[in-house]
């Protein structure tokens, strides 16, 4: 590993064709300097080393091949096009433009040469290429052939593939060995067992410029050595970022809260039911960090209905007995209405004041309410991201719980942290229902303790989980007519709000219409996210007590919200939802102690994944198992939310692909923070830009 002074950046504003305009671009990808480049990483690779004879073509391949120009017409019809013919000795093949220039035009006359490259369809017998890439050809200077496979980029809009190309390339030109420094000893990494380039900066030229000779199935699957050499030095500055972060929470000194035994037994002697062992073990957890002059950062995982709200609640007690106001920020405004309810019903008898926060309130009301947030007359306050809006002042915030994690990014935590007027820092107790692989806790969540409420309160019955076409859809509707009618009540979740052209979903409106005069003695109600506050509290309200039957809902029921008597819930479109969203719904019901089912109704025809996603959910109702499925169907930037790093989640790692890697990650960094911070926050800084954003959440 080198010690020497870091290599000087060179500017963006070195490389040819990089105005300002596009280093704003690229700064927010997390790209400053000509090396940052040289780190945007190839998501895939084409093969255009040869050229492939017209007649030899197959349908759904991406090839190059060289022909002659013998027509090219404009074609009117519903969508104007430039249509070209191209022929060699074995053929035929159309191109097809529909967004072209008139020099463009004018540049395909009878003649010309032209090599093109491009996804071949085959229709009736005759071959196509729509929107092809493709160069002129000089008879008297042929084009010399690829000697490498061409490089695909992840891109933003406005920088094409070949303009990542010229950047990459330029990048290159302005670098040499010096400008890339060696960070990382790969060869002692047992997971890692050969590198094959004699440095870093040879390494990446090779993975821009792979030979035409290279193992392509290694390279596409990620299992070049080269690839993986990167992929841990990535995953070692991810973990880095994040033990950083904790190590900076740390230092700051926070106010240590006393357990309050009495307000503590009050509080929990008043409530119907008693906590679990795994709540009152999590709860001793809270209260021993919490205990410390240093802020707790502790992550509380349990499945859908476990019981962290609970927990959370007799959390806030101890802050409130100390005069701290407790925070509590929930991705959805009825989800925080929700909260609003069960904490005020659960500390009525206490003399805790708790007040609620959401966009839409009323201007007059609003006011009054930050009034009393700013003079610490609130002592708890429930809300959406209206909680971190500017004109909100906390007298004196001790504790930010946020529910569904995955659905805020790091800055908005910060935000609302930063929110603490004097020097302490601020306890945060973040909660999710959607359980998180360990490799994902062990690089993502580093900076967090870890707590699982890992039993579900007595009572509760597994939900049967059943899958139907929508051609059944008459038979699915009697089951409600008969769930309802045995005095039971039902959700039924739509994927849009209104009807739409594009997407093949029932819209809520138009299905609480068509459920109404099916179901004429049925007492139905309709939710989504465009209601008014007010609209949705009262009809929630309803719900609640048993007045309305069946609920015609979006996905705003996904969390949160408690009816023990709710049995049957009824998904349209679950094929377009990930496993943990289709698993939270699923979790409205089941709640109580009746038998709970969950009807899947899918439109046909279903995709594979689509297929997968549904029978995976009639297997388990096994939370860990479908996170475990989520990540390795739909990647860590689903799971975990992209907004935790706003870019591209991994340039090089995959955490399904690289978990083998993970105890060699975790040995590696936790060694090199402590024994070489320096060259950490190099890493840092090459793999995670924009993590000084974040630094200090």
């Amino acid at each position: 590993m080198q010690n020497h002074a870091s290599p000087q950046p060179i500017p963006l504003s070195k490389i040819k064709g990089i105005g300002p305009a596009i280093a704003r671009k690229l700064n927010a990808l997390g790209i400053f300097s000509a090396t940052d480049l040289l780190f945007h990483l190839p998501l895939r690779y084409q093969d255009r080393t040869t050229v492939q004879s017209i007649g030899s073509l197959q349908s759904g391949h991406a090839v190059v091949i060289e022909g002659e120009v013998t027509a090219c017409n404009v074609i009117f019809g519903k969508r104007r096009s430039v249509v070209c013919k191209l022929k060699d000795q074995s053929g035929v093949l159309t191109l097809r433009f529909f967004h072209f220039s008139a020099a463009q035009k004018k540049q395909m006359v009878n003649g010309q040469r032209l090599r093109c490259f491009g996804e071949v369809n085959i229709n009736r017998g005759s071959a196509e290429m729509i929107h092809p890439e493709y160069q002129r050809i000089n008879a008297s200077d042929p084009l010399p052939n690829s000697t490498h496979l061409t490089a695909i980029y992840p891109t933003v809009d406005g920088i094409s593939q070949t303009r990542w190309r010229n950047y990459i390339e330029g990048a290159f030109a302005v670098s040499s060995n010096a400008s890339v420094e060696t960070l990382i000893d790969a060869e002692k990494i047992s997971a890692i067992k050969q590198a094959l380039a004699a440095d870093l900066f040879s390494s990446l030229k090779l993975l821009h410029y792979p030979p035409a000779t290279i193992d392509l199935s290694l390279m596409s699957t990620g299992m070049h050595p080269l690839q993986r050499q990167l992929a841990f030095e990535e995953l070692v500055a991810q973990r880095l970022s994040h033990l950083l972060l904790r190590k900076n929470n740390l230092t700051t000194p926070a106010i240590a809260i006393r357990s309050n035994a009495t307000l503590e037994e009050n509080f929990l002697g008043g409530l119907t039911f008693t906590l679990t062992d795994a709540q009152q073990r999590v709860l001793q957890q809270i209260k021993n960090d919490i205990a410390k002059p240093q802020p707790m950062m502790r992550l509380l995982q349990g499945d859908v209905g476990s019981g962290k709200t609970i927990v959370a609640a007799t959390t806030a007690l101890q802050f409130i007995s100390q005069h701290q106001q407790v925070v509590i920020m929930a991705p959805t405004e009825i989800l925080a209405e929700q909260h609003f309810e069960t904490f005020t019903a659960w500390f009525a008898n206490l003399n805790i004041r708790t007040g609620l926060l959401v966009s839409k309130i009323p201007a007059a009301e609003k006011k009054q309410r930050l009034t009393s947030i700013a003079n610490g007359e609130m002592q708890i306050i429930i809300g959406t991201h209206a909680l971190i809006q500017e004109q909100v002042n906390y007298q004196n915030l001790g504790l930010i719980v946020i529910d569904e994690q995955h659905r805020f990014g790091v800055d908005q935590r910060r935000k609302l942290k930063d929110k603490r007027l004097d020097h302490f820092g601020v306890h945060q107790l973040v909660m999710t229902a959607t359980p998180i692989p360990r490799t994902l806790a062990m690089t993502f969540y580093a900076d967090l303790d870890y707590s699982v409420i890992d039993e579900l309160p007595p009572g509760r019955s597994p939900i049967e989980t059943v899958a139907l076409s929508n051609d059944r859809r008459g038979a699915v509707i009697d089951r409600v007519n008969n769930a309802c009618q045995q005095g039971r009540q039902v959700y039924w979740v739509c994927t849009l709000i209104k009807e739409s052209e594009q997407l093949d979903c029932q819209a809520a409106e138009t299905t609480a219409n068509e459920l109404d005069s099916l179901l004429p003695n049925i007492t139905i109600g309709l939710i989504h996210g465009r209601l008014k506050p007010a609209q949705k509290q009262i009809i929630m309200q309803h719900f609640n007590a048993g007045d309305i039957q069946l609920l015609v809902s979006t996905t705003v029921v996904e969390v949160g919200v408690n009816v023990p008597n709710a049995s049957l819930m009824i998904i349209e479109n679950p094929e377009r939802l990930g496993l943990s969203q289709l698993h939270q719904l699923r979790g409205r019901v089941g709640r109580g102690e009746i038998q709970s089912h969950c009807v899947l109704m899918y439109q046909k025809p279903l995709s594979k994944n689509g297929k997968q996603r549904i029978d995976i959910m009639r297997a388990t109702n096994d939370g860990f198992v479908l996170a475990q499925k989520d990540l390795e169907m739909r990647g860590p930037g689903q799971v975990l939310g992209t907004r935790q790093s706003g870019a591209n989640l991994f340039k090089m790692a995959d955490l399904e692909r690289d978990s083998d890697l993970i105890p060699d990650v975790v040995a590696y960094s936790d060694k090199l923070i402590d024994q070489n911070p320096t060259v950490a926050k190099k890493l840092i800084r090459r793999w995670c830009p924009l993590a000084s954003n974040y630094i200090d959440v």
